[in-house]
């Protein structure tokens, strides 16, 4: 990436007007006022990411790279290209969730070698409360986000937590709020979960001791939902460029994006439609943004992202898919979700955390709306 381009990226989500301070950490971390955090409604902004493969030595192997799936009022694709050395190439989109993805095949006569580009938009994700309008969803559409998953049972001790966390409330968004809310009480981001974590919503309520990453926090929030009767689903995806508004932790900070993948949630409100839902960035703010643990949601450093992420986000992030329990083509297992670079070599699969032993890199960069 040229250095005018660096520029571009790290000025990227400050175009709606605010100023390049927003770069640098908020005020109130610094002891001043508060920055407020409410993304607006905002232009689309173009982006591409490239992921690159080098596979460790010549043999028989697979890749499978996520490819961003959704079409809808906050991202479109524009195109997806890829180059390699491999024997079969092709993009695939799985007809029973709608995720798409590369599947490269190599027939070990050299190191595998793959590259796959992804053009894109996107753009803020907002709701306006004070609005409420009947929307309408495709009947099988609501009927899977609500469904129990691999890592999302929604019997035993989820169904226990979600009618305590909900009793006494009186419409669908009601619920939303407690169970929101009871998250960033209750759950905190252990920095010591490897990767986005397993998002095993069991485990964050008994054996992780209700700390993960966002798979596991926001999976957590999505499966309380389900369980509540609440239409919920997962969106994966990765960070693509800074946060306009100064929070480190919430933008990808370089243009190199390897490990900057990240899980968001939505929900459904009848008078809504789909809603974007992120408690776990929220708790990412408190135990991350600052030196010091932020533990209380009313510390002047998290409210506005506490207040804001309930029903917003940032159009700093694509969204590459909702689809659980996948079963990828040619691949004996299937995958809890599909957000990182998978590979087996022989028949042995890579460790899609360990981006160095694996050999991918992941890059972004802005381009012309």
């Amino acid at each position: 990436m040229t250095a005018q381009s660096r520029r571009s990226f790290l000025k990227v989500g400050l175009a709606a007007g605010i100023a390049p301070a927003l770069a640098a950490l908020p005020l109130a971390a610094r002891g001043a006022q508060p920055r407020v955090f409410a993304p607006q409604p905002s232009d689309w902004r173009g982006y591409e990411i490239t992921t690159r493969v080098t596979l460790p030595k010549a043999a028989p192997a697979q890749i499978w790279l996520p490819v961003p799936s959704l079409d809808n009022d906050y991202q479109h694709s524009l195109d997806d290209s890829h180059s390699g050395n491999a024997t079969q190439a092709e993009i695939i989109l799985d007809p029973a969730n709608g995720a798409r993805y590369l599947h490269a095949r190599f027939d070990g006569s050299a190191p595998p070698e793959l590259a796959l580009t992804s053009r894109f938009q996107t753009r803020n994700r907002t709701v306006d409360w004070s609005k409420p309008m009947p929307a309408s969803a495709d009947p099988a559409v609501l009927q899977a986000a609500l469904r129990p998953s691999g890592s999302k049972p929604l019997d035993g001790i989820v169904a226990e937590t979600a009618a305590r966390i909900t009793a006494g409330a009186g419409s669908d968004l009601d619920k939303v709020r407690a169970i929101y809310a009871w998250i960033v009480a209750h759950c905190y981001r252990n920095l010591d979960t490897p990767g986005c974590g397993p998002g095993h919503a069991v485990a964050t309520l008994t054996s992780a001791g209700l700390g993960g990453k966002c798979a596991d926090l926001n999976g957590l929030f999505v499966a309380l939902a389900r369980a509540s009767g609440v239409p919920a689903r997962d969106v994966y995806g990765v960070r693509v460029a800074p946060s306009s508004f100064g929070f480190k932790q919430l933008g990808a900070n370089s243009e190199t994006i390897t490990a900057a993948q990240h899980c968001r949630a939505e929900v459904w409100l009848s008078d809504y439609g789909w809603v974007a839902m992120d408690p776990a960035d929220v708790l990412k703010v408190m135990r991350a943004e600052t030196e010091t643990w932020i533990k209380d949601p009313g510390d002047p450093v998290v409210s506005q992202v506490n207040a804001a992420l309930l029903g917003n986000w940032e159009g700093n992030w694509v969204g590459f898919n909702t689809a659980e329990d996948l079963a990828l083509a040619d691949r004996a297992t299937r995958l809890p979700f599909l957000m990182y670079p998978q590979a087996e070599i022989a028949g042995q699969p890579l460790n899609e955390l360990d981006a160095k032993g694996f050999a991918y890199q992941i890059t972004a960069a802005p381009i012309a709306a």
